[in-house]
């Protein structure tokens, strides 16, 4: 087997450790499960190229081992005999696509191609397939990474499937230094200058291959495989821009600055808020400081206390709101996966925060510094640590998220002193807000309340009742006190008609 034969040849030790580890991975998870209900994804990138040459080789191997081939590669089957999988989306490359067809024409595969987002592609291909593991190209610094192992159980709310990672612990360095040594074809993206491939909507060359001998639309750049820090592979993903915007629920933006609505979104990490045996008192002190300051509260969200969990909500909560705070999770407990999940949302990787290590060290002493070194793994490139002399340690900004520490009302209120005065929170004018009683029915006011509404577009109105046999409160909220006056003497002659 060619691959083999290469690494066995060369006088790399370390890679010939990572090789000789992931094929043992390879061999155990073929060992384990029948190759019919074995599947490997497959994207065209680096790392998936590494997988896809290793599974050949440990394929191989393992077939010698169990008596099933003699060791003759000229009578080895040249098809690729595990299942790939190839998630086709519009947003690719052209070379990623032409890259994967060929690689599968080149070694036999056959693609299962799925034009769906992952999980609902996923679940459809195992309702047809049945797949009991899944070879993954998943590194250490990927931000899917955090929390998994060489054989990891998919996550809750997944189709149930092994998910095992042979290049887990491997480095930047060690996929260029197999790519290199084995002589196997990879996308030519990659001697374009580009280290890290998503979509062409998210993704550039790395600018510190640039080539300062070439400017302009001429601008060239080295290989990928002369990035000499590993560490900086990503640092051609673009990241989505924070753009404060308008909405349109009820408290409309008007045309003048002190009618300006910000939305903020509050994601609540903690088991025992879901099981009941907690109350949450820090969500509803935190909808109340950003009424305060003009902001509307748009979602609360209480999830478990997984990476998967965070990371979803946070991510589908920042792309439409103005500013997304996190509180729980957050600490070096086994459960505390906050962090984790926001540098999952960011499609970033956990390094230590030098700064932040330094500050928790003060704070706990040396007798705490293996926790302290798991708290200071902060999102990579993401992450401003907000100082105040107020706070024990800073709070952590990473985009539009704010991660809280604290864990009771108090804290609560320091850290939201040091935010006012970061001048991280957009002041706008305070919500008008004029309640009137009544003793009518739901029935007999729900169509007068409804015309209201429809004008005065830009007025908050809302009931509730304290108890089934009292009075109904109506509300009426907007940032315009005159509107909100006129909605009001509006809501009063109707009530008084009815």
């Amino acid at each position: 087997m060619e691959i083999d034969k290469a690494i066995q040849e060369s006088h790399d030790q370390s890679l010939k450790t990572k090789y000789n580890n992931a094929i043992y991975v390879i061999q155990r998870a073929l060992a384990l499960y029948p190759i019919e209900e074995v599947a490997f994804s497959f994207n065209g990138g680096k790392d998936s190229t590494v997988l896809l040459h290793l599974l050949r080789a440990g394929y191989y191997l393992h077939s010698v081992k169990c008596g099933q081939s003699n060791g003759d590669v000229s009578n080895h089957s040249s098809a690729f005999p595990i299942r790939t999988i190839y998630f086709e989306s519009p947003s690719a490359f052209t070379e990623i696509n032409s890259f994967t067809y060929e690689t599968a024409s080149n070694y036999g595969v056959q693609l299962d191609i799925i034009r769906q987002d992952f999980k609902s592609g996923l679940e459809a291909l195992l309702k047809t397939k049945p797949t009991r593991a899944i070879f993954l190209g998943v590194r250490f610094g990927d931000p899917t990474a955090v929390g998994q192992e060489q054989f990891s159980p998919s996550s809750p709310g997944w189709p149930p499937f092994m998910r095992v990672n042979p290049i887990l612990d491997w480095s930047y360095r060690d996929v260029w230094a197999f790519l290199l040594t084995c002589k196997v074809q990879y996308c030519s993206l990659y001697d374009q200058g580009y280290t890290s491939i998503g979509s062409v909507n998210d993704t550039t060359p790395n600018a510190l291959l640039s080539d300062n001998n070439s400017t302009g639309e001429n601008k060239k750049f080295k290989p990928a495989y002369m990035l000499t820090d590993g560490r900086l592979e990503r640092a051609g993903r673009a990241k989505k821009s924070f753009h404060q915007h308008d909405v349109s629920n009820g408290l409309k933006s008007a045309e003048s600055h002190r009618n300006r609505v910000l939305t903020a979104s509050i994601v609540c990490v903690g088991d025992e808020f879901l099981s009941g045996s907690f109350n949450d008192k820090l969500g509803r002190s935190l909808c109340k400081k950003l009424r305060s300051i003009g902001w509307t509260v748009s979602n609360i969200a209480i999830v478990q206390r997984d990476v998967d969990s965070v990371a979803d909500e946070v991510e589908k909560q920042k792309a439409i709101n103005d500013m997304v705070f996190v509180y729980g999770g957050v600490g070096p407990l086994h459960s505390d996966v906050s962090t984790a999940g926001v540098a999952k949302a960011l499609c970033v990787r956990l390094v230590p925060n030098e700064d932040f290590k330094e500050r928790l060290l003060h704070l706990y002493g040396e007798k705490g510094s293996g926790d302290v070194i798991k708290m200071a793994q902060l999102p990579e490139g993401v992450t401003e640590l907000i100082q105040h002399e107020k706070l024990h340690v800073p709070l952590i900004k990473c985009e539009n998220v704010i991660i809280l520490t604290a864990t009771n009302v108090d804290e609560l209120d320091q850290q939201w002193c040091s935010l006012k005065s970061s001048n991280l929170l957009e002041l706008t004018e305070s919500f008008v807000t004029k309640h009137i009683t009544t003793s009518l029915s739901d029935v007999e006011v729900a169509q007068p309340l409804s015309k209201i509404c429809s004008k005065f577009p830009d007025i908050y109105i809302g009931c509730y009742r304290q108890s089934r046999s009292g009075p109904l409160t109506i509300t009426l909220e907007g940032k315009d006190d005159k509107m909100v006056e006129a909605a009001m003497e509006a809501v009063s002659r109707t009530l008084s008609s009815c």
